[in-house]
């Protein structure tokens, strides 16, 4: 599973940038994180500055 985002996001886009996967795209309302890219890795928390990001 992978990690998700919550309606929380401000679209800041601090953690897009950030992914090593490149996993992580703007959406329509907020960001994005694309299930299939995503490794778990965790690092798009450490930057979402109103904690957005949620663990599988």
């Amino acid at each position: 599973m992978a990690h998700s985002i919550n309606d929380e996001c401000i679209s800041c886009g601090a953690c897009e940038p950030e992914c090593p996967e490149g996993a992580i795209s703007e959406g329509e309302d907020k960001f994005v994180i694309d299930a299939e890219k995503c490794t778990d890795c965790g690092t798009c928390v450490e930057f979402c500055p109103v904690d957005a990001i949620e663990a599988p």
